[in-house]
């Protein structure tokens, strides 16, 4: 479908969802048409622990903090098929560029004897956590209440589609793919770091992306000849449809490019959550959809 342009990303209020209450059919249709015009929307009243948040921010900043040595004692050649843990500055790329970002990478913590594990399935193992006390378990903790918004958020998207609200849950999401990542952009110091792409343009190759911002902003949404800020607002997660959804509906909603650019004075955080079909589902466009 050709793309139309949008001036904003809308605020939906998913209470009903998380909470099965009345409310759900006006989310669902909010979900609808953030979907098909945006592909982005911000969530608020997700039930989510302000203060889980706010300490993940917190023990993240003392993880980046440290001399990279310390932080490559977790270096992600050490996650195997898991692909788990640190890389440092440039050793990411989108679209064959180096983005101007570190990362950690994290998923569902699965013991060395799950199934999945002894098969050598890629992405699936236990996690490489930092010696930072509290940080193994916070992240834990987030990742839990993250997996249970992202499947509230996929009943609501079913219910948009017009299906029944376990639809997409039976037969992609019941035991879903968790990715997550904890990103830090490190301010600009020169001229030319200034005119380094945090992430270029690109769009998200999943399912549904949940995104909690620190306070710094940088992250633009494209709209077909311009780009639209996407501001952090605060108490919200900022989610996006990715490649997979705008395939299973068709083209109907949309997966849309987006870019980070952090020309602050301080370093900036981010938090992609990517809730995603389990690893063996088979992704056929939703039957009856034009």
């Amino acid at each position: 479908m050709t793309p139309t342009e949008f001036s904003h990303v809308p605020v939906i209020d998913v209470a009903p969802l998380v909470h099965g209450t009345a409310g759900r059919d006006r989310a669902a249709g909010a979900l609808s048409a953030a979907c098909r015009e945006s592909g982005f929307f911000y969530v608020v009243s997700h039930g989510v622990d302000e203060a889980l948040c706010q300490r993940l921010e917190q023990l993240s900043r003392e993880f980046f903090a440290q001399p990279e040595p310390q932080k490559m004692s977790i270096a992600m050649s050490q996650g195997g098929r898991a692909w788990r843990g640190y890389f440092p500055v440039g050793r990411e790329l989108t679209s064959g560029r180096p983005d101007r970002k570190e990362g950690l990478y994290f998923g569902a913590e699965l013991s060395a004897d799950h199934p999945a594990v002894r098969a050598g399935t890629p992405l699936h193992g236990p996690n490489l956590f930092p010696e930072i006390p509290g940080f193994g378990e916070t992240v834990l903790r987030y990742v839990d209440s993250l997996t249970e918004l992202g499947h509230a958020l996929i009943g609501g998207i079913s219910l948009s589609l017009g299906l029944d609200e376990g639809y997409l849950r039976a037969r992609y999401t019941r035991d879903p793919l968790i990715l997550f990542r904890i990103f830090n952009y490190p301010h600009p110091d020169t001229a030319q770091d200034r005119d380094s792409w945090g992430v270029g343009e690109h769009t998200d190759y999943g399912l549904l992306t949940i995104l909690r911002q620190d306070a710094t902003g940088g992250l633009q949404v494209k709209s077909r000849s311009r780009w639209i800020d996407a501001p952090p607002i605060p108490g919200s997660f900022l989610c996006n449809i990715g490649d997979m959804l705008e395939r299973l509906t068709r083209g109907i909603y949309r997966s849309t490019p987006h870019r980070v650019l952090n020309t602050s004075t301080r370093d900036r955080l981010s938090f992609p959550f990517f809730f995603d079909p389990g690893f063996t589902a088979r992704m056929l466009p939703i039957e009856g959809l034009v």
